[in-house]
């Protein structure tokens, strides 16, 4: 039998935001759509970024200081400084740039489920942009390979 694609099972009619989309504006879509995240495209529809539930959330979370222990003279940070700093962002970002995740994992089209799975598992990701070059042309969620899966061992 062949191996199922990520062009078998996924999704070609993705919602997407821009950079300069409001953080309100976003989860008035995540909300009306009932969508956990989409991708942030440019105006050649690449892929920026990806923009999440989460990521609005952090925005109405209690920001924690990084723990650190002083040492003689020195401050030695037991928590990333940089992740604060990130955080700091996201919670206080008006616009989906603000706060999107910009290191965006992505699959091919012509990718087997089997490594889109993978792939999820390893980059703790829910959903994979589908890009051929550089433009997007589907999304695979983990509910679609979940179908996918119960449909082969039917």
């Amino acid at each position: 039998m062949e191996e199922l694609k990520v062009r078998d099972i996924m999704q070609t009619d993705v919602q997407v935001v821009g950079p300069d989309t409001t953080v309100r504006e976003l989860a008035d879509l995540l909300a009306q759509k009932k969508i956990s995240g989409v991708p942030v495209v440019d105006t050649g529809q690449r892929v920026v970024g990806m923009v999440t539930e989460a990521d609005v959330i952090l925005q109405d979370a209690d920001l924690h200081f990084p723990y650190y222990i002083p040492l003689l003279d020195s401050i030695i940070y037991v928590q990333s400084v940089n992740k604060f700093e990130q955080r700091l962002k996201k919670m206080f970002g008006t616009k989906v740039a603000d706060i999107m995740t910009r290191e965006v994992v992505t699959v091919s089209p012509d990718a087997s489920v089997h490594d889109a799975a993978t792939l999820m598992a390893d980059r703790k990701v829910n959903r994979l942009p589908v890009v051929e070059g550089q433009r997007l042309v589907g999304i695979v969620t983990r509910g679609d390979i979940v179908r996918a899966i119960a449909e082969s061992k039917a």
